[in-house]
């Protein structure tokens, strides 16, 4: 029987990922000096503004240039050259609780510092990265139009596709973007420049992907509500945390609760939601089921997550709970092991975009 998925992406100037990144960039710059920093940061955007609010816990923490951070992911986003607002221009506001840890906070790192319900999923498809293909292919979509930026296009922007799955067999049913431009663009350039980007990009994700029809969809919409010029923090306010679903799986996977931009990774949603996936993808990977979905939770002082269930297909997995005994799964783990050098790209374009990041890659201890 066939069924249709959706899924989206949003470009790095959207509001939203403004804000995700500006409190991924934070809590590197904490990592940075000083391996168990603690991080808890959220990040708003309203116009020129940006509100930072939280604490930051680390040697030398009140070196860290908050403003710096702030033009640097404004600038590498898009903005400036005439895309309002300019790096320059931007005010920040920061009310964060700067200062070392307190004694003895660092070993406590490893102990939850709150309750968390987390979920990890993986299909058995390595050419999505175990991900799911819709999901998979709002992600590839929105990366190819962002590098389609320049003189017309802008920094914000959003993918939307509609996916019809029998089977082994996908085919986009639907199509729509909203992609910031320049007033009195040429529309009819501009959905020229984006179909022929979609139908190279689906042609060559067809190659990859048995199954994938590369046929593009009846209905493809390109700034269906109208010029697209008023884009950014200019024509919304943006917060961190709120495209969770975009940063783990899409709308087919339900999701813990918890925001992972702008937390360290002794963070117990952070680092269950990453415990998670590692679980799903080794039960994928051994073969036991196509789809694993993994719940973990955490009570305040654990420190190991506590298995909850892998639900597969055929049901609850047997002897889940000796597969989960296999897999380091402690905070330990992911707060000294789980840190990238590129923070802000994980917070811009998802967590599980890349199989070389390190809570990607599946380690038996």
């Amino acid at each position: 029987m066939s069924r249709l998925f959706p899924a989206e992406f949003v470009f790095p100037g959207h509001p939203d990922k403004l804000c995700d990144a500006i409190a991924d960039t934070l809590v590197l710059e904490a990592h940075r000096r000083e391996a168990r920093a603690l991080v808890g940061v959220e990040v708003a955007v309203h116009r020129n503004r940006v509100f930072v609010t939280g604490r930051i816990a680390c040697k030398d923490a009140e070196t860290i240039d908050i403003e710096k951070a702030v033009r640097d992911v404004y600038r590498s986003a898009g903005y400036g050259d005439g895309w309002y607002p300019s790096p320059e221009e931007v005010v920040v506001e920061s009310h964060l609780c700067l200062g070392p840890l307190e004694d003895g906070e660092a070993e406590f790192r490893e102990l939850s510092d709150d309750q968390a319900i987390c979920v990890g999923y993986a299909n058995d498809i390595p050419q999505t990265n175990h991900l799911p293909v819709e999901h998979w292919l709002a992600g590839r979509f929105a990366r190819r139009l962002h590098a389609l930026r320049g003189e017309v296009l802008g920094p914000d922007g959003k993918v939307l596709v509609l996916l019809r799955e029998d089977g082994a067999k996908w085919a986009l049913e639907a199509f729509s973007c909203s992609l910031q431009q320049r007033a009195a663009a040429d529309d009819v350039a501009l959905h020229r420049a984006v179909r022929l980007a979609i139908e190279d990009e689906l042609r060559s994700l067809a190659a990859i992907l048995p199954g994938l029809s590369a046929e593009l969809p009846k209905q493809l919409t390109v700034n269906g509500a109208g010029a697209f010029e008023v884009g950014g923090p200019e024509g919304d306010n943006g917060l961190s945390g709120k495209k969770l679903v975009m940063d783990a799986y899409g709308p087919r996977i339900p999701i813990g609760g918890g925001a992972w931009s702008g937390k360290d990774f002794f963070k117990a949603d952070r680092a269950g939601g990453l415990h998670a996936r590692r679980l799903a993808k080794l039960v994928v990977q051994l073969g036991l089921a196509t789809e694993a979905r993994v719940t973990l939770a955490w009570f305040p002082g654990d420190r190991v997550a506590r298995l909850v269930g892998i639900e597969t297909p055929s049901g609850l997995l047997a002897r889940a709970t000796q597969l989960a005994g296999c897999v380091d799964l402690s905070l330990a783990r992911s707060g000294q092991q789980f840190q990238v050098d590129d923070l802000a790209g994980v917070a811009r374009w998802g967590h599980f975009g890349q199989p070389d990041y390190p809570w990607e890659k599946n380690v038996l201890i």
